[in-house]
């Protein structure tokens, strides 16, 4: 029982002349690579009983032989219907609503509301994910208060909720025929936690604008992912702008305000929480991809990852003994129980704002929404919680939205000549 700690002791926390937070090293219980291990034991505990008995099924045929109360059950979670799209575009996304019927004043204002709606959904839940994860709780003129420091359960809250809010809309509307193994959601859940609480756990040592900047560099990833996972190519002009967000990112990472603030400190421990972040959601993404092979809408989707996250997050909790303690952490502090619960309504919220954007308008209009989402929220980051950005700092935050925007620029003009191309010929594939 004493291997852990000692190795875990003899393994850098941070990068050379920086100070652990106080608050961090309470016990090996808060160190951050401790509770992964944690909580990857956990997600095993389902995982390995989930592999073997599909193992199992497979190798009993249990297609064929199989006629007992469960069959439909088993068959919708191990075999599924095994009917995929014949072109992969037919289940990525339902098509996208041609203007045609509405008028110019209409579609503005569907515009602005998707635009007002992606904004305020995720600048909200980035102001309170900062504020859930840096700041304390209950905190007078005696008490010092206290941190929360679970980052499962905030990703547990987020999940439930997006989980009810997709299962209702699947309910109530339309949906295709579903054909996926449901076990096969469960690669993608796996990751999405992941990476959700690389996310959270991030912020205990960097700052804000630091991982929003790193958030949009995991282009570079997803290409790598890409080629490695779906074996795709791409242009030269996905490389350029790959290189110039590199730059950017490295810029601002690199440079250093004359009096830096442990809320501006990048620590070691951060920069492998984010390269863990990034990896993960690159999967994720891909791995998506991959499923959309079977014709399916993106509610669905969300429905049937969350599904998994659900279960791995909640069974983890319970394990730990951490769904009681984060439970009493709300009832102590009322607070942070508004604070999580709105937390998962702007996620929630935000991934149906995704949904009927790009529907509408397509995945142009969406990434340059989003792209300025994320200048926005290093802006409200910095205005809010007093971060500060040097001179060279600002100038890789230009590079990188320049790479971005030249990336969607590139992207659309890439589309309008594909669409213009002879019978036969297929575009390279893009991220």
């Amino acid at each position: 029982r004493f291997c852990i700690p000692l190795l875990l002791a003899s393994l850098p926390t941070m990068a050379a002349g920086e100070e652990i937070a106080p608050a961090l090293q309470d016990s090996w219980g808060d160190f951050w690579l401790f509770r992964f291990f944690v909580n990857a034991a956990g997600y095993a505990s389902i995982v390995v009983p989930g592999f073997l008995l599909i193992q199992y099924f497979k190798r009993r045929n249990y297609l064929e032989t199989g006629r007992s109360i469960c069959f439909p059950v088993i068959k919708s979670c191990v075999f599924g219907s095994e009917v995929k799209s014949v072109h992969q575009d037919d289940g990525s996304l339902p098509p996208r609503a041609e203007p045609t019927e509405s008028s110019t004043a209409q579609q503005i204002f569907k515009l602005l509301c998707c635009a007002v709606g992606l904004q305020a959904s995720y600048l909200t839940w980035g102001v309170l994910q900062e504020r859930v994860m840096t700041k304390t709780y209950g905190t007078t003129e005696t008490d010092p208060g206290e941190k929360f420091k679970d980052s499962q359960f905030l990703v547990f809250m987020n999940r439930i909720l997006a989980f009810t809010v997709a299962g209702l809309y699947c309910a109530l509307t339309k949906q295709p025929r579903h054909g996926a193994p449901m076990y096969k959601y469960s690669f993608a859940s796996l990751s999405n936690i992941l990476s959700s609480w690389c996310q959270y756990e991030a912020l205990k040592y960097i700052s804000f604008p630091t991982q929003v900047l790193a958030k949009a560099s995991k282009v570079i990833p997803v290409m790598m992912m890409g080629k490695l996972v779906s074996r795709k190519s791409y242009e030269y002009w996905e490389y350029l702008t790959a290189a110039l967000i590199s730059v950017g990112v490295s810029m601002f990472l690199l440079s250093s305000a004359p009096n830096r603030t442990v809320s501006t400190v990048t620590t070691f421990s951060g920069i492998v929480l984010l390269a863990g972040y990034i990896i993960f959601d690159s999967f994720t993404s891909n791995w998506q991809d991959a499923l959309f092979t079977y014709k399916m809408s993106p509610v669905q989707m969300m429905f049937g990852v969350n599904v998994f996250s659900c279960l791995f997050t909640v069974g983890s909790l319970l394990e730990q003994g951490a769904l009681l303690e984060s439970l009493r952490f709300m009832a102590r502090h009322s607070e942070f129980t508004a604070h999580a619960v709105l937390l998962s309504v702007c996620s929630a919220c935000g991934q149906l704002f995704i949904f009927y954007t790009i529907n509408q308008f397509g995945a142009a209009v969406f990434t340059i929404i989003m792209t300025l989402r994320q200048a926005f929220a290093i802006l409200l980051s910095c205005l809010i919680y007093g971060h500060t950005v040097t001179v060279v700092g600002g100038l890789g935050i230009a590079v990188v939205f320049m790479a971005l925007f030249l990336r969607v620029y590139a992207r659309s003009r890439m589309k309008k000549r594909s669409k213009k191309l002879p019978l036969g010929e297929t575009p390279v594939q893009k991220v």
